[in-house]
């Protein structure tokens, strides 16, 4: 009995030691997306409320007025994780405009600083240009013409509500629609997709970290009217945004996360009314942006992190060796 029960014992150990290793929060694709969009605003290069900067590893370290921004390893002792789950309308939280983060945000925070908050060397944060819309979809700059909804489209709404999923109206006495599939999680997947094909009213779409693939962006071929697409931390590839190109009213696009190449930027050429686009951890290069900006001038692309100063480190490092020397 004793040895089945270390046994069992052991099992439990070994399985949950797997599951805390699989929960280990990446810097670059949990935290700093949070901290460009809600804090760096406030704490980055061009203001520091309460001296506090938390836009680059060094700064953030440093800490303001209040110290350090944090404890490494003790989210509880940390001021930063303090101030963020404040309740809302105190006036210490942070941010301390607009909405409070989320508690999936403020858990990822917390994990981070636990886990020991790594940071990587040269990653610098910039200010987000345009935060992500919470509300409302990115309108492009041809106004859509609105129309009613086909009985083929009410018919796809009722089949996804059976399944949990709401395709709401963006706002009052307006039909068209948004829908939200973030939350279902690996539930969503290409089968979903397929209810999306016929609701033509569709402008905002969210499918960040669901289980979608290349393929299962086919359904979305003919959502012409389609102004706003969240694709971020997909296994959407190159071979994807191929079923993009005829989405000609898309103003805002999120491939952060994503397998997506300067191959898959190619792509995006013909998407004219293009405003926004979010690149972060991608395999896109400096070239490929570059590249589709040429095409499109109006487009506003964002990486994410300051890659000057990943290029410009090694030389400041042999400037300062060579003054040592002297």
């Amino acid at each position: 009995m004793k040895q089945l029960l270390l046994i069992v014992s052991g099992a439990l150990w070994f399985g949950n030691c797997t599951v805390r290793a699989a929960e280990k929060v990446d810097f670059v694709k949990d935290i700093q997306p949070i901290l460009q969009q809600t804090c760096v605003k406030c704490h980055g290069p061009e203001k520091q409320k309460g001296k506090l900067r938390l836009d680059s590893k060094e700064a953030t370290l440093k800490g303001g007025k209040d110290g350090p921004a944090f404890i490494a390893g003790d989210a509880e002792k940390s001021e930063m994780y303090r101030r963020i789950t404040l309740p809302k309308g105190n006036d210490d939280i942070m941010p301390n405009e607009g909405e409070p983060l989320t508690k999936a945000q403020t858990d990822l925070i917390r994990d981070w600083i636990n886990q020991g908050a790594t940071w990587p060397d040269g990653v610098i944060i910039q200010v987000a240009t345009t935060a992500p819309p919470s509300s409302a979809p990115a309108l492009p700059a041809v106004k859509l013409v609105e129309i009613k909804s086909s009985p083929a489209e009410l018919a796809a709404i009722a089949k996804l509500e059976t399944l949990g999923v709401s395709a709401r109206p963006i706002a009052v006495n307006v039909n068209w629609k948004e829908i939200n599939l973030r939350m279902q999680g690996s539930s969503a997947t290409d089968a979903m997709l397929v209810n999306l094909k016929d609701i033509a009213t569709l402008v905002d779409l969210n499918l960040a970290g669901t289980k979608i693939t290349d393929a299962g962006l086919a359904n979305l071929a003919k959502l012409t009217n389609l102004t706003e697409l969240h694709l971020e931390q997909t296994s959407i590839t190159d071979a994807g945004l191929a079923h993009l190109k005829g989405l000609t009213n898309l103003a805002y696009l999120n491939l952060y996360g994503t397998g997506v190449s300067d191959a898959g930027l190619e792509q995006l050429k013909g998407l004219t009314n293009l405003r926004k686009l979010y690149l972060w951890q991608t395999k896109a290069t400096s070239n490929g942006v570059t590249n589709l900006q040429k095409t499109l001038p109006n487009l506003d692309v964002n990486t994410g992190w300051d890659l000057s100063t990943l290029v410009k480190k090694p030389e400041k490092e042999a400037e300062k060796k060579e003054e040592e020397k002297k």
